[in-house]
């Protein structure tokens, strides 16, 4: 099972509601995403805009893990418009006080 804080956040990752995803988002936190690290509030804003418009996909859940007390792993298939057409890809968060403080997808 999942904390609500990542729970809420891939809602309105995968809605691809901006405003809401950057709600969980530490001040200080990193995204690392295809090899690129966004740090910080207004460069993570920017990746999930620019993603949410370049590519069309759905993604579904199929399996989640806790590995430690502030790092838990959602793994997600995607099917879409992006090279290679599916990925399974890992979602692996880092929580600190509540808040997304990383999030590395490979």
């Amino acid at each position: 099972m999942l904390p609500d804080t990542i729970t809420k956040y891939l809602i309105s990752h995968v809605t691809r509601n901006v405003p809401a995803a950057m709600r969980w988002y530490a001040e200080d936190a990193e995204v690392t995403d295809d090899g690129k690290t966004y740090r910080g509030q207004e460069e993570i804003r920017a990746w999930l805009a620019s993603s949410a418009r370049e590519y069309s996909y759905t993604t579904e859940l199929t399996s989640a893990r806790q590995v430690d007390e502030q790092t838990y792993v959602a793994t997600h298939h995607l099917e879409g418009n992006f090279p290679g057409g599916t990925a399974d890809l890992d979602f692996t968060f880092t929580l600190v006080d509540g808040s997304i403080a990383r999030l590395v997808i490979a």
